[in-house]
């Protein structure tokens, strides 16, 4: 029997639920077992805002772990890592993406139009908040932190103190509770964080062998549209403070595969956004999302990195 690898994820039921399906497959596709190693991170310890924390606050522990040997690779969340690739770490694989869009949970089965003005919904991510102020509903908008049951439970528990929350539909999904989703948000109303949804299976570059094996678990399609999403997001981010959408789906073109990528930057109050679109072939991911970006900015979108509500 060969020595298991050792898998290092967050302590939370959705970071053990996702790790235990990347094991899961990656002991299918190759008969190595796997055993997961929990991590906790600066994240998990505490309970400030999610934009006060910083980019990478949930995944720098791990990485530690990685360069440390404690770990040979570990499963993120794609959206929690930093846009700049480490030096001596690699992503062997983007495993199939998880539908990226946004989820409403509502008592009384509500979707988002029947909410009356006044309803108190809850979300993390300032990009959610600012996308829920322009819609106009007229909605008490809460910041909230927390894991998936947690935010949940703030709307079905028996301490529950808030009408809705809105979560990322993919770790509802994860976790087996897509049966309390009351509307899974059209992007056209909500559209995602980039690289929502996907996983990042990460190890260090100089494991030659194991880059190899993780690689079994890589889905061209969803790497490149996460590609696509992080370039933009990435070309945006010096000095952004304003929240940053984006969403790219492939479709079949007249030319073989197509990516259409739409991007967003959002003022916090909701009152001004600049949306626009990009298409292009799936080899130019990264190349349409630095393009999308400078368009925004040609837009002016800087003129809302530091829009305050």
């Amino acid at each position: 029997m060969s020595v298991p690898l050792r898998l290092g994820t967050r302590g939370s039921a959705l970071a053990l639920a996702q790790s235990q399906q990347t094991a899961d497959a990656l002991t299918a596709a190759t008969g190595r077992p796997v055993e997961l190693v929990r991590v906790v991170t600066p994240g998990d310890r505490s309970a400030a805002p999610v934009a006060q924390l910083g980019v990478g606050v949930f995944v720098s522990a791990l990485r530690d772990a990685l360069l440390a040997d404690e770990i040979d690779f570990a499963v993120h969340s794609y959206k929690d890592l930093p846009t700049g690739e480490h030096p001596a770490l690699h992503i062997a694989a983007v495993p199939v993406r998880q539908d990226p869009r946004d989820a409403l949970i509502a008592k009384d089965d509500l979707g988002l139009a029947e909410l009356p003005p006044g309803t108190m919904i809850g979300t993390g991510a300032v990009r959610r908040i600012a996308q829920l102020h322009a819609l106009g509903l007229q909605l008490q908008v809460t910041p909230i932190r927390g894991n998936v049951d947690s935010r949940i439970a703030r709307v079905h528990g028996p301490r529950a103190d808030l009408d809705a929350v809105v979560v990322a539909r993919a770790g509802v999904a994860r976790l087996g509770r897509e049966a309390e989703i009351t509307e899974t948000l059209d992007p056209m109303l909500m559209l995602p964080a980039p690289a929502q949804g996907a996983l990042a299976v990460e190890c260090r570059s100089g494991d030659a062998d194991l880059v190899e094996l993780l690689a079994m678990l890589d889905h061209a399609p969803s790497r490149a549209a996460v590609m696509a999403e992080r370039a933009m997001l990435a070309t945006l981010e010096a000095g952004c403070s304003a929240p940053v959408a984006a969403y790219a789906e492939l479709a079949e073109g007249e030319q073989g595969d197509e990516i259409y990528l739409r991007g967003a930057v959002i003022s916090p109050d909701g009152a001004r956004a600049i949306r626009l679109s990009r298409t292009g072939t799936p080899a130019d991911a990264a190349e349409i999302g630095k393009a999308l970006a400078a368009e925004l900015l040609d837009a002016g979108a800087d003129t809302l990195m530091g829009s305050t509500p």
